[in-house]
């Protein structure tokens, strides 16, 4: 049975809705649960801090579970028109402006515990799956690379685009692209900037599964029931990739600080382009949830 909730308390605004299948050890975790016109779907930090808290007490359910027999597996997805626009642009230019150092690397210390959750199984072995329906740039596609099994809709648009203001994406991306890509390649996708459709991410091997617009919950499942086909396989193919594959939080630590410094070090051009930015994101959601 499955209990759907949005979490972690009404009054927290919503930001997430939360679909539970605890005899099936699946868990869906919608982002922008709370999406309202004229609301960019990024991650603010009420979305940020809700996913941590979620995080934490799932994970701790899954740790002390009666059963290890199964993989679990826990899906990122999301309610908006987008998967994940990425940081809060309008926060950064916030705390740039105002030469706030610590309340910035606060913010990314705390995205970074998020997608480095995702990447880690949250610390249970859970395999974690990223449902992309609708865009997903910087921050949202760093989420979506956190996880062990991407899968996305056709049409979506992704990438990484920071380096139009002439910063670079600090929360994860370098890490997780050279597991699957060689690292040259991996600098140069974060240098050009350039959006891709989730067709060529597909073939560039960023994307797992590629099924058509409306399809993906279905691909999701899929994938869950070929896991639980081969159970000890799977099993043990994830710890595998555990120890193989595995990004230490320190190592993502040590990378978003530089990545806070070298905001910190941001003109008034580039400022300017991600208050641009904040406005067409703020227009997007104003035409779609019309």
């Amino acid at each position: 049975m499955s209990a759907v909730h949005p979490f972690p308390r009404p009054d927290t605004g919503h930001t997430l809705r939360v679909i539970e299948e605890p005899g099936r050890d699946v868990y869906w975790c919608h982002m922008h649960a709370d999406a309202v016109p004229g609301q960019r779907a990024c991650f603010a930090r009420q979305l940020v801090d809700d996913i941590l808290d979620y995080q934490r007490s799932l994970g701790g359910r899954l740790r002390a579970r009666a059963t290890t027999d199964s993989v679990p597996h826990v899906v990122l997805a999301s309610d908006g028109d987008a998967f994940n626009l990425g940081g809060d642009l309008e926060l950064f230019c916030r705390l740039i402006r105002a030469g706030d150092r610590q309340g910035l690397l606060d913010y990314a210390r705390q995205c970074v515990r998020g997608v480095h959750a995702f990447h880690d199984g949250l610390g249970a072995g859970a395999h974690s799956i990223a449902l992309v329906q609708g865009d997903a740039l910087g921050g949202g596609f760093e989420a979506a690379l956190s996880c062990h099994t991407i899968v996305a809709e056709e049409g979506a648009l992704m990438g990484l685009p920071e380096v139009l203001f002439d910063l670079f994406p600090g929360m994860g991306a370098y890490s997780f692209l050279c597991k699957r890509i060689p690292p040259h390649q991996a600098e140069k996708l974060m240098l050009e900037g350039n959006v891709y459709t989730s067709e060529e991410m597909y073939q560039k091997g960023l994307v797992d599964v590629l099924v058509p617009r409306g399809e993906g919950i279905a691909a999701v499942e899929d994938v869950i029931r070929a896991n639980r086909r081969i159970p000890h396989a799977r099993a043990a193919m994830h710890q595998v990739r555990g120890f193989a594959q595995a990004v230490s939080l320190e190592e993502m630590m040590r990378i978003t600080e530089i990545w806070v410094d070298t905001a910190l070090q941001l003109g008034d051009k580039s400022l300017r382009t991600m208050d641009r930015l904040v406005r067409a994101q703020t227009r997007r959601s104003s035409t779609a949830m019309a």
